[in-house]
């Protein structure tokens, strides 16, 4: 049967660690992970059970496309509580988790072989879906001088058609304040470029409150989701803000391609914007972890890095250990148990001095890890 250069997109390999790990558990052995971007934690516990009593009382069919009605009016105070930003409840767009909303925002706004320009290191998926589309990702060198974020004057100088930033990022947990945020709005608006903010990450910031787009311009797509903070990786929902000339483009978009995201995701998001005390926890113990990776990695040799504003991850340059981030990061899970992930999933170019570590289980698990990487690093350096 004929196959779809479509399909021709690298794998996400995160996902390979993953299963390297899960083979090494089921051989008997015990693998601390910090590959997978994924909280320790489950869903809100009241949240879970007003859903139980939802699924009780009603079928939960089909929604409309846009998603839930009380829902988007709850996403639209929730910009209100936490920035200040009045918006209006019709520009959110529910999806199916933020990969439905990267999904509906490319289709939307690039013809093939537009220009999307991505500040690598960045989130992989992002490129996958865009070569998916017959779009062309356009990979731009951040510098630790501008936190491993892109500037103002990449846009022009990349002749590019969109792009998309992260704030805090993946892999680095980095921020964009808020005039670098407001300067590359103004670039895209200069040069007619589309400008996308993934946002997923924002609750997770330890060194103040993560800036939305919204604050800086209306012209943007805004893509958050109810996996990171709300802690429903599972429940695959998540949710868009884009321009009200969009709106109707957007449904139209998302009600052939997927009818509408999980009515029962939809509601458990409903519920679970009220258990902000609960989710608040969990962040208090990233940032105990966090502060645990910031003191051990530089005295096992692993200390270039930027330290992370938010999310819950350090991408660690290992450029004096190794070339090859993916052999490195195999031999650490071979003979150390710990999970990690190559910088090649983030950056094709650099990627293979760096790594990603995750600090998104608990802190037993990530004080124990810590101790098993100082072990390779001390064999690895000699110093045992």
């Amino acid at each position: 049967m004929r196959n779809s250069r479509r399909g021709e997109v690298d794998p996400f390999i995160v996902m390979d660690v993953m299963e390297a790990a899960r083979v090494a558990e089921a051989s008997g052995r015990h693998i601390i992970h910090m590959e997978v971007g994924q909280p320790g934690t489950g869903a809100p516990a009241d949240a879970i059970a007003r859903l139980s009593a939802d699924m009780a009382a009603d079928p939960l069919g089909y929604t409309v496309g846009l998603g839930l009605p009380d829902l988007r009016h709850r996403i639209a105070q929730h910009y209100g509580d936490w920035y200040d930003v009045d918006l209006d409840a019709n520009r959110v767009v529910v999806t199916a988790g933020a990969s439905g909303a990267f999904l509906l925002a490319f289709s939307a706004l690039f013809d093939t072989g537009a220009r999307v320009g991505l500040g690598a290191p960045c989130y992989p998926s992002y490129r996958q879906i865009l070569k998916a589309l017959d779009l062309r990702p356009v990979d731009m060198p951040t510098t630790m001088a501008a936190r491993m974020q892109p500037v103002a004057a990449d846009v022009a100088k990349h002749d590019l058609d969109g792009l998309i930033v992260a704030s805090p990022a993946n892999p680095t947990g980095t921020m964009l304040d808020l005039p670098a945020m407001k300067a590359l709005a103004d670039a895209c608006t200069a040069s007619d470029a589309a400008l996308i903010s993934d946002e997923i990450y924002h609750g997770l910031t330890y060194e103040g409150q993560a800036v939305t787009a919204l604050q800086a311009t209306d012209d943007v797509y805004v893509i958050n989701s109810f996996s990171k903070y709300f802690s429903m990786t599972g429940w695959r929902v998540g949710w868009m803000v884009v321009p009200d000339s969009h709106v109707r483009t957007i449904e139209r978009l998302a009600q052939n391609m997927f009818i509408c995201p999980s009515h029962a995701s939809q509601r458990l998001a409903l519920h679970a914007m009220e258990c902000s005390a609960e989710l608040d926890t969990f962040v208090d113990v990233y940032r105990a972890n966090r502060d645990l990776m910031i003191d051990a990695l530089p005295a096992m040799g692993l200390g270039k890095f930027a330290p992370p504003d938010g999310a819950f991850y350090v991408y660690v340059d290992v450029g004096d250990y190794t070339s090859d981030s993916l052999a490195f990061c195999a031999d650490v899970l071979e003979k150390a148990g710990v999970a990690i992930t190559p910088g090649l999933d983030f950056d094709p170019v650099e990627g293979g001095h760096w790594v990603r570590l995750s600090y998104a289980r608990a802190t037993d698990d990530i004080r124990e890890g810590l101790s098993r990487l100082a072990g390779y690093m001390a064999n690895l350096r000699g110093t045992a």
